[in-house]
């Protein structure tokens, strides 16, 4: 299958039709959803986690690259032996394919990091950049929860009800910020 959506007569769960059209995600950062939201939360958990834990910006974005890097090359290591083992794919083979599936794990930390500096740059202190940054990865959880609802055909009300999943568990990210701290 190409970088395009599904065949023209293609239907959603719901028997809609779903329309062809070109992807624009060279990055995955769409069509990786389930890389992203993982790794999204990860991020979240080591600002809410680390913020109190650094003395700087620089030491937490360190923290939740350095996370994110070792969770992601642990799912790299799960799907590569699980895809040789289950499927008798060469390791090779399989660290190929497992690398363009899960690397949006990795990809997901760049913009909670991004926002977490540019708050620094603004002027924003440790404490209050790390809440703006977990606040952008509490919007990102619901802006791709409300986004898989609508791709996977739900009605407004539905993609309302996902969103607000995505937005719950970013909550409870910002929950154990406030416990810990």
């Amino acid at each position: 299958m190409d970088e395009r959506d599904p065949e023209p007569d293609a239907v959603t769960r719901t028997g809609a039709p779903v329309r062809a059209r070109a992807r624009v995600d060279p990055l995955g950062l769409i069509s990786g959803g389930e890389g992203v939201i993982t790794g999204t939360v990860v991020c979240a958990a080591v600002i809410a986690y680390g913020a109190g834990h650094v003395d700087s910006t620089a030491q937490l974005s360190v923290a939740i690259f350095g996370t994110v890097l070792v969770y992601w090359l642990a799912h790299l290591h799960a799907h590569t032996i699980g895809a040789s083992v289950t499927h008798g794919h060469h390791p090779a083979v399989a660290l190929r394919l497992a690398v363009k599936e899960t690397w949006p794990i990795a990809g997901a930390s760049v913009l909670p990091i991004i926002v977490l500096l540019v708050a620094e740059l603004a002027g924003a202190t440790l404490r209050t950049a790390a809440w703006i940054a977990l606040i952008a990865t509490i919007v990102l959880l619901t802006g791709y929860s409300y986004l898989a609802g609508a791709r996977g055909g739900l009605s407004p009300w539905g993609r309302v009800a996902s969103a607000a999943v995505g937005a719950g568990i970013g909550l409870l990210v910002a929950g154990l910020k406030v416990a810990l701290h």
